[in-house]
């Protein structure tokens, strides 16, 4: 009998803008990844051990707002943001938010690496991360039927206007601002590859009118926390959600998701 495989801790970033339409920050997953290689997904990754320092206590901003765990799945998302796509969440010392390019790519790549801590990357700039400028989206935990297994936090976040985004070129290989809706349309073309949670988070995000929309509805939902089960229909196996989790009547074809 095979072991289940633990379920790792993980958060996800949906950056939203207005200017010049509605639209989300994607990234190409690089093909040789081992997990959703070559798929169009929100920046986002695994948590580490350094997401949870205490040390971070004096360099963010909202410490106090939230407990251990959402401190370190914070930190986690805004970390992988910066390293994927160059984006930090994050205000000067004096209140200021950061401009232009945040650090060199280099920096970004060596975080990347565990060759330099993020936190230590942070005190050098002399920047607080914005703990809550995050707002909860949603809660995915993967199937027992993958072999990688995730507990993720997706997080809504309105971009800051004076930073521009670019790729690490290792675990992506492509940053672009897309409208929910078009790289639904992709999707469904065969154009672009959309693993199934970031589908229907593309959904439930395409229903809102702009950012602000966006990220009003996610605080105003309840949070339920998605964990698919396999069910067996006349047609083949799916993957049916929650009904209450904000999807709507979900039942996937299970080939579909594999």
């Amino acid at each position: 009998m095979s072991e289940t495989p633990d379920i790792k801790p993980a958060a996800t970033i949906l950056l939203l803008r207005d200017d010049p339409a509605f639209e989300v920050l994607m990234v190409k997953r690089h093909h040789q990844i081992d997990f959703a290689s070559g798929a169009l997904v929100f920046p986002g990754g695994k948590s580490h051990a350094g997401d949870h320092d205490p040390a971070w206590a004096d360099h963010v901003l909202g410490w106090d707002a939230y407990d251990a765990e959402q401190r370190g799945l914070r930190i986690a998302a805004i970390r992988e943001v910066f390293e994927e796509a160059g984006i930090l969440l994050a205000k000067r010392r004096d209140g200021q938010p950061m401009s232009g390019e945040a650090c060199p790519m280099a920096v970004r790549q060596a975080v990347d690496v565990g060759a330099t801590r993020f936190l230590d990357v942070i005190c050098d700039l002399d920047a607080r991360l914005d703990l809550a400028a995050l707002t909860v989206f949603a809660r995915w935990i993967t199937p027992p039927l993958t072999p990688k297994r995730f507990d993720t936090w997706f997080y809504a976040v309105t971009a800051p206007a004076e930073q521009l985004a670019a790729c690490d070129g290792r675990e992506t290989v492509d940053a672009e601002w897309i409208a929910p809706s078009e790289a639904l349309r992709l999707a469904a073309a065969g154009e672009r590859k959309v693993i199934f949670p970031t589908r229907m988070n593309l959904k439930l995000l395409a229903e809102a009118t702009g950012a602000q929309d966006a990220v009003t509805r996610a605080a105003a939902r309840t949070l339920v926390t998605v964990q698919p089960q396999i069910e067996q229909r006349a047609a083949g196996r799916v993957l049916v959600l929650p009904p209450d989790a904000g999807y709507g009547l979900v039942e996937e074809p299970l080939e579909n998701v594999m």
